[in-house]
């Protein structure tokens, strides 16, 4: 039996309506469908699972990210399963471009790298955001509520580009080696290539590398036109060319801290008024486990 965990609210609103795909996809399977709201103890669910049964997830990059947040520490061998229906979709045009089937993410999911934003930890899975990606996912929430109509963050980015965002100055630390960036637009750290819906923004970065790297990338110094000329890049990778204006960082503890509070994004989900935020690759978190053990 496939077991499939829905959430009617990505892409807008169509959730519920994309996940009926499945029943022809997999029309010659037996499928049980259940709100991933409706979930409260995912150990439970796990538990409950028979030998032969699979599990689907069918949403977007933010319930991918709160189901690997939900599980994390849950050992279960059953097959896990992607299935996009959000209207980003950037861990699948990561892991698997054009698929429009099921993904397999029993990999994706674990050993996953940390942020701690004001003292809590979050598990993420594509990247954060954070500067003028952040304040994007800030204005649009505040759209979202007074209006049903899709989302253009490109429009937004382009208005805060020109007219509406502040750049700040920044300090970042990557594994104890400290620099300082003024005029900063941006300062995501990712665990993928994607973010935004379709901006590559760190195209060498591999989710599944060995060391566990995450990549940092910081654009900064240039005036409003000139940044807008070389985002316009960003979904192709083309802006890393651009050396006088963007840096790229890789490390396993990456900190970034702004002289102003701005929102900050993790896989989409917003929170505010962040003045500094903390990366720690999965490796780390592997190395701390036998001393917290007593081991």
């Amino acid at each position: 039996m496939y077991r499939i965990l829905y959430n009617p609210l990505a892409g807008s609103g169509k959730g519920y309506d994309r996940v009926q795909k499945l029943k022809e996809l997999l029309r010659d399977q037996e499928l049980a469908f259940t709100d991933v709201r409706e979930v409260k103890d995912f150990r439970e669910f796990f538990a409950s699972l028979a030998e032969n049964d699979s599990v689907v997830l069918a949403g977007g990059d933010g319930t991918l990210n709160r189901f690997a947040n939900a599980i994390d520490g849950i050992d279960s061998a059953s097959p896990l399963f992607y299935y996009p229906t959000g209207s980003g979709n950037d861990f699948q045009r990561d892991v698997a471009p054009g698929e429009t089937g099921l993904i397999r993410i029993n990999e994706y999911i674990k050993d996953l790298p940390t942020v701690i934003v004001n003292g809590k930890r979050y598990k993420f899975l594509n990247g954060i955001g954070y500067g003028l990606d952040g304040w994007c996912c800030e204005v649009g929430d505040e759209l979202a509520k007074k209006s049903d109509k899709p989302i253009s963050y490109s429009s937004i980015a382009i208005k805060g580009l020109l007219f509406n965002y502040t750049p700040t100055n920044a300090t970042v630390t990557v594994d104890g080696k400290i620099e300082h960036f003024e005029k900063v637009w941006i300062a995501p750290t990712m665990n993928g290539r994607y973010y935004g819906g379709g901006l590559m923004i760190t195209p060498d970065q591999d989710r599944l590398n060995k060391e566990r790297f995450v990549s940092l990338a910081v654009m900064y110094k240039a005036n409003r036109i000139k940044t807008l000329l070389v985002f316009s890049g960003v979904s192709k990778g083309k802006h890393v060319s651009h050396t006088d204006m963007v840096a790229i960082r890789k490390g396993k503890r990456i900190s970034v801290k702004f002289d102003r509070p701005v929102a900050l994004q993790i896989d989409g989900e917003t929170i505010l008024g962040v003045t500094e935020y903390e990366v720690e690759s999965a490796a780390l978190a592997k190395k701390k486990e036998p001393a917290e053990a007593g081991v």
